[in-house]
């Protein structure tokens, strides 16, 4: 047994090291990088400023911007902004995922807009308001408009989701900033819409906007008045009052409690920031289904649903380093839901479970959903550190990866109908993305079978491993447009973004070319890596996993130049403050597991942490030339809550990984791969 936790554990850090000698990067690569980068910087003018826990525009021009917010029974995509006059521009898209519509397909949540308009009536010295003039914008996980009123007044919205509640809550401040009293009138607002019976899983659904009222209140200077507005829809016996001001307080105790574990701590606070925010959009968006908690994407379409990408791949080995327990229970949650579809017949597992885990959708046919899952499941369990969750796991993760293998062709690699992009863009029979999943899959399975004591089966995972790394350099191995990297389908002639994936697992054979062609102008572009080359589309998601790949090939100097680029223009620039899904499609929705990518770049990537045991992982915290230290503080993985930091100590690197049980373990690092460390 120890020669084969050797054996698996010097895999891995072979991996790390694979790409030969070269630990340090190309000064043709350097010099290009920088000057692309440079270029590049020349573009951004920051609208948004940066406080300690939020940030803030200060309004001076026309702009319209969106971001949504999530709680366990609504999501609000909140669209507001500065029309070209100076006027506040706001509709509020509320979404109620368990109020399911008919068909009770994929996007049948129940979704209402209300605008500007849907507000309640004021008045200021019998004179009513017609105008809000936007002056400042501030989110710190809520979201508040200031706007001048005129007669010296401000008018402050605080707009926020219930943690729990159907509702989301709208509070208005008045404050009188002039020397006189003035008089305040509001008439109690309401609104109220019922669906058709015919139009609702569960029949008729009410939807409400209610405020309470003030009448002829003075206000002196300085003084200030609220009124609070409740955004509501109930379906029959469902309570339709809430405490506005408690709802406010619990989700601002939410947010604050996310910031307590996982801290980032980096001489960069834009990056610390867009940490903090990417860790809030990742859990938040989690729905109180009758199938479960349900993570799901959001963005107005993608609710009360599970994905094999979104859920099983990108956010679920996340959950356990954040150690909220919500998170950590959706992600068990999905996974049950996969396993009920494990079969006999050979039938892959859907894409999504959808409805409340009522029905399917698996439109593109087969992904390589069950490589996205068995690569996820095992990265989540080993994260987790329960063994009797890992056991359970065991049975859905050898099912898909069978499954994948019955798949096999000649060449030794894997075959799927289509990639997670779903024939939006061109995969052939076999791709890229499916194999280096099938590749993870097999890595971290390996490793949980040793902890599970299947050590027979771990080691056939670990040959199968090091097979189709070699048919996948044989089969995808190739010059693409004078790259030396890899063509993601057989005959494919562009340049496509996965070409990233290889260096994200570890594999560094072609890493020069690969990082050549990902920073080059025909795959770089201001907002991202585009998805092939010539098409001015992208989507985060493999932007995100293309830093993720640098950090892990130790060009962390050109990873951190882009990744600091990046967090720039995503949380200070014209579409704020998170990760986004793609562009055109979906206008750059906020979708949740995006955010757990860019978490992810942080965890997995500029500390280098891989799980390889329930107690043990692989690390390589490698500190950009700029920074003398770095910290994660709280990290809630392995059944432990530790902290990672590591100093720069002349030329080498002290390491200090300290535990909440006053354990403290120092390590001198030579940064030349990753070292391995067991609790």
């Amino acid at each position: 047994m120890l020669r084969l936790i050797i054996l698996i554990t010097s895999f891995s850090l072979l991996a790390a090291c694979s790409s030969g000698e070269q630990t340090a990067e190309s000064t043709a690569t350097k010099e290009s990088a920088q000057k692309s980068l440079e270029s590049l910087a020349n573009t951004l003018a920051d609208r948004w400023q940066l406080s300690e826990n939020a940030i803030h525009w200060q309004v001076k021009d026309s702009h319209e911007d969106h971001l949504e917010f999530s709680g366990e029974q609504i999501s609000a995509i909140i669209y507001y902004g500065s029309d070209e006059h100076g006027n506040l521009s706001l509709n509020r898209k509320l979404v109620w995922p368990m109020l399911r519509t008919i068909p009770n397909d994929t996007h049948a949540s129940l979704i209402h807009d209300f605008p500007l308009a849907i507000s309640p009536t004021i008045a200021i010295n019998g004179q009513i308001i017609e105008q809000e003039q936007l002056k400042q914008v501030k989110f710190d996980g809520v979201l508040t408009l200031t706007s001048d009123i005129g007669q010296e007044v401000t008018l402050t919205r605080i707009l926020s989701p219930s943690t729990t509640k159907p509702v989301m809550i709208e509070q208005l401040q008045l404050i009188n900033h002039g020397n006189k009293p003035i008089t305040i009138d509001s008439k109690t607002l309401n609104y109220s819409v019922k669906t058709a019976a015919d139009k609702g899983v569960y029949g008729v659904y009410t939807i409400t906007a209610k405020s309470d009222g003030v009448t002829k209140v003075e206000l002196a200077k300085a003084e200030s008045v609220n009124i609070t507005v409740q955004y509501v829809a109930t379906k029959s016996g469902q309570p339709n009052e809430f405490n506005g001001t408690q709802e406010i307080v619990k989700r601002q105790l939410y947010v604050a409690s996310l910031q307590e574990n996982l801290q980032l701590i980096t001489p960069d606070p834009i990056i610390n920031k867009m940490f903090d925010f990417a860790k809030l959009r990742s859990a938040e968006s989690i729905f109180r289904t009758k199938g479960g908690l349900m993570h799901a994407p959001g963005g107005g379409r993608y609710y009360a649903a599970i994905w094999a990408n979104d859920q099983a791949e990108y956010i679920n080995p996340f959950f356990p380093f954040l150690g909220d327990d919500t998170g950590n229970e959706s992600a068990i949650n999905s996974f049950r839901h996969f396993a009920r579809f494990m079969n006999d017949e050979g039938k892959w597992i859907p894409s999504s479970i959808i409805a409340e885990g009522d029905d399917i959708w698996d439109g593109a046919g087969d992904r390589g959903d069950c490589a996205m899952i068995a690569y996820g499941a095992s990265r989540y369990a080993l994260a987790k550190a329960d063994k009797a969750q890992a056991k359970e796991l065991l049975p859905l993760i050898d099912w898909c990866i069978t499954y994948s293998f019955n798949k096999q062709t000649k060449d030794g690699v894997i075959a799927s109908d289509s990639d997670e992009l779903e024939g939006r863009f061109p995969s052939g029979d076999v791709n890229l993305s499916t194999n280096m999943l099938t590749y993870g899959a097999l890595i971290s399975s390996a490793h949980l079978n040793i902890e599970l004591g299947r050590n027979a089966i771990a080691e056939d995972y670990q040959q199968r491993a090091l097979a189709l790394r070699s048919d996948i350099e044989g089969y995808f191995g190739a010059n693409v447009q004078g790259y030396d990297t890899y063509q993601y389908y057989e005959g494919n002639d562009k340049l496509r973004a996965w070409i990233a994936l290889p260096l994200t697992f570890g594999i560094f054979d072609r890493k020069q070319g690969t990082l050549d062609a990902l920073l080059s102008d025909k795959l770089w572009s201001a907002d991202g890596i585009y998805s092939e080359a010539g098409n001015k589309t992208f989507w985060d998601r493999a932007t995100l996993y293309a830093f993720r790949g640098i950090f892990s090939a130790q060009e962390t100097d050109t990873a951190m130049r882009y990744f600091k680029y990046y967090s720039r223009k995503r949380l200070l620039g014209e579409h704020v403050p998170y990760a986004v899904e793609a562009w055109p499609e979906g206008n750059q929705r906020h979708l949740s597991a995006e955010s757990s990518l860019y978490a992810r770049v942080v965890t997995e990537g500029i500390f280098g942490i891989e799980p390889t045991g329930f107690k043990r992982f692989n690390l390589a915290p490698y500190l950009p030339s700029g920074w003398n230290n770095m910290c994660l503080n709280n990290i809630r993985a392995f059944d432990e809550n530790f902290d990672v930091c590591v100093q720069r100590s002349e030329d080498k690197f002290i390491i200090s990984i300290n535990q909440d049980n006053g354990h403290t373990k120092e390590i001198k690092w030579d940064g030349l791969s990753p070292i391995t460390y067991s609790f």
